[in-house]
């Protein structure tokens, strides 16, 4: 069941009224549909709190210059709304910096974080890319940018042989209007800086993953990430680029409910994820 806040959030809470929260954040552009590959692999065990962020999917426009701080509020006002205290949070590319913001603003709700392909600080020509495509947007809407965004998110293969998927995709990214989305787009580009070399740091259990094929959002940020983080690990998926939790849900989701499933069961400490090169 889909609800709304009075705030104007667009949100969804399925599985046991009574489990662990996990919280699900998506990426500039997308929109809580973007979860529908993990989804079900959670939902018999937890509580799944799934919802649009401000200026993507139903959820209203920002109210002032979008940041990182503005998301993190976001996902406070919507926590009290639901009376929720805390929970395990996931989050994607922008989703995974939002996760990170948060668990600056507000540790205690932080139970733990999954970071799924998203960046750590780049070097000039990875920001000079990314401040051009903020600027195309700018003049052109997301339109402009979605077929480039395709070829860094999916495998070629993938790619040509899902093309319904892509459609979808397309038709959300388009669906962003104009004049907001290149100021999220921003937020990515620039964002990062809030919250490289975390202080406080970040002291809830973490786990870090992205596809060794996603150039934007490398192994060697993922390593970054977790090296600021204690007792953080990472996981590199072989062969797969942005969206693998679309392309390939099995090697996103089960790393991903096992490192969940830890933090009810066993102490993070003793932990062990495989690291692929």
């Amino acid at each position: 069941m889909t609800t709304i806040t009075p705030d104007g959030t667009i949100y969804s809470l399925t599985g046991p009224e009574t489990a662990p929260v996990v919280i699900l954040i998506h990426g500039l552009g997308l929109n809580k549909n973007c979860w529908q590959w993990m989804i079900p692999d959670l939902v018999d065990r937890y509580r799944i709190l799934n919802y649009d962020l401000y200026g993507h999917g139903g959820s209203r426009m920002p109210n002032a210059t979008p940041n990182l701080s503005l998301f993190s509020e976001q996902l406070a006002d919507l926590l009290n709304h639901c009376a929720i205290t805390n929970g395990v949070i996931v989050g994607f590319s922008l989703g995974g910096m939002i996760a990170r913001r948060f668990a600056q603003d507000a540790p205690d709700r932080s139970k733990g974080m999954v970071i799924l392909h998203s960046p750590h600080k780049r070097n000039m020509a990875a920001q000079t890319a990314i401040l051009k495509r903020v600027e195309q947007a700018r003049n052109m809407g997301p339109q402009s940018t979605i077929e480039a965004a395709l070829e860094r998110w999916f495998t070629d293969d993938f790619r040509a042989f899902n093309p319904k998927l892509m459609d979808t995709i397309r038709q959300w990214v388009t669906a962003n209007p104009k004049d907001v989305y290149h100021k999220i787009y921003q937020v990515l580009a620039t964002g990062i800086d809030e919250i490289v070399k975390p202080n406080p740091p970040v002291a809830c259990p973490t786990l870090v993953i992205t596809g060794s094929e996603d150039f934007g959002n490398s192994p060697d940020m993922a390593r970054a990430i977790a090296s600021e983080i204690e007792g953080a690990k990472s996981l590199i998926l072989k062969k797969l680029r942005h969206m693998a939790l679309a392309e390939a849900p099995e090697a996103v989701n089960k790393p991903v409910r096992e490192f969940i499933d830890s933090l009810e069961s066993v102490s993070y400490t003793h932990l062990t994820l495989p690291t692929k090169a």
